[in-house]
């Protein structure tokens, strides 16, 4: 094998190319990006460069000097518009054919919007540092915000936003923040949380669209007719992979790139990242959005291009920061699990809960208590191995 190439420049594309490398590929690297900017990381975009804590800067995965160290060629700002899997070739936007002997689609997802946003100024989505930079502008001159979409992404905003001083509503159909990615308790914990910190909640309902006056978003409607005043909206309602470019190829497409549990979607070409939709011996077919697996699983990407032949098993594994409270989550929640607290006090915003599911450990959560989360976690691995 002597060429590779990389669709996709953000986390798990660097990751596989740096993963590469590091195992001793001594090949020619390609990576493909659509924007313009080098890699940089997204989880500080809704927290610390909304913020304004951090430089935009700041959130660079890699230096330029490491970035050449790569020996890798960088086409940025192009983005890959077809693939011929049987020559493995992709082709750009702007024209470019670019063939290799593997292939890793690491394309990502792209914001859900809701009908008519694109019409009104004032009505953001956060996926990339140009939206999170634009969304900051804007907040500083204003005093409402309404975040739609209460999951992880919506959950972090209202938090952000809320330290900065604006008046914030969070609104969404689940009945808590993140009640989807945390289970009912904790989702009820941290949805106290926010309304002690000033976020007015209005969930369990239904966003019939959008008002505007004068091409300006000034509310969001719910579906009973309310309207939630708003100076800024953020739309947060989920991601689409992006996986459009690839309707000719011939691959499976599935909710993002369907692959077996070598993160192989056909002969030479792999996916990774949040556009991945592979086979989990202890969950079945999955998908992730999150930082850890993009890089986790660009790492067994690397082993597999270089012939190593390694099933990707992982306990799925994410984090959020909110105001003071830092949630650790090991494995896949569900609102239905069978939940014990097995550390510390939901009182007192620290604690650590076991989740069971058909008698099975199937995840751990942490509320502050990091060390001891870890702890917990040998158990679901345990589990996760019992059963793959």
């Amino acid at each position: 094998m002597s060429e590779v190439l990389v669709v996709g420049a953000a986390a798990a594309g660097l990751t596989t190319a740096d993963a590469l490398r590091r195992k001793g590929f001594d090949g020619s690297m390609t990576v493909l990006g659509a924007e313009s900017h080098p890699p940089y990381d997204r989880p500080p975009l809704s927290k610390q460069v909304l913020a304004g804590q951090w430089e935009a800067e700041r959130t660079s995965l890699r230096s330029p000097e490491a970035l050449d160290k790569l020996d890798a060629e960088f086409l940025l700002g192009d983005p890959a518009v077809a693939l011929d899997v049987a020559t493995r070739t992709v082709r750009t936007e702007s024209g470019r054919e670019l063939r290799a002997d593997s292939v890793v689609v690491a394309t990502g997802v792209r914001p859900c919007r809701l009908p008519g946003q694109d019409g009104l100024a004032g009505v953001h989505v956060l996926r990339t540092l140009d939206d999170s930079v634009a969304l900051r502008a804007d907040l500083l001159a204003a005093k409402r915000l309404v975040v739609v979409g209460e999951g992880v992404l919506g959950s972090e905003i209202a938090a952000t936003a809320s330290g900065m001083g604006l008046d914030v509503t969070l609104t969404g159909p689940l009945a808590a923040p993140m009640a989807a990615q945390l289970g009912s308790e904790a989702a009820a914990a941290l949805g106290e949380l926010h309304t002690d910190r000033g976020v007015r909640l209005r969930l369990g309902a239904a966003v019939d669209g959008l008002v505007g006056d004068g091409g300006q978003v000034s509310g969001v409607r719910l579906a009973g007719g309310e309207v939630l005043p708003a100076d800024v909206v953020v739309v947060a309602i989920g991601a689409d992979p992006v996986t459009g470019w690839l309707q000719s190829s011939g691959l499976r497409l599935d909710r993002g790139v369907v692959c077996d549990s070598r993160c192989r979607a056909a002969d030479g070409i792999y996916a990774v990242g949040d556009v991945a939709r592979w086979e989990h011996p202890g969950f079945g077919v999955i998908r992730l959005e999150n930082r850890t697996n993009a890089s986790e699983q660009a790492m067994a990407v690397a082993d597999n291009i270089l012939g190593e032949d390694r099933a990707y098993r992982p306990v799925p594994y994410f984090w959020t920061d909110q105001f003071d409270a830092k949630i650790h989550v090991y494995g896949v929640l569900s609102p239905d699990d069978e939940v014990t607290v097995v550390e510390g006090d939901r009182a007192e915003r620290r604690f650590v809960e076991l989740h069971h599911r058909d008698g099975r450990a199937v995840g751990v959560l942490g509320w502050n208590m990091p060390k001891q989360t870890r702890q917990h976690r040998k158990a679901l691995v345990e589990a996760l191995t019992a059963g793959a």
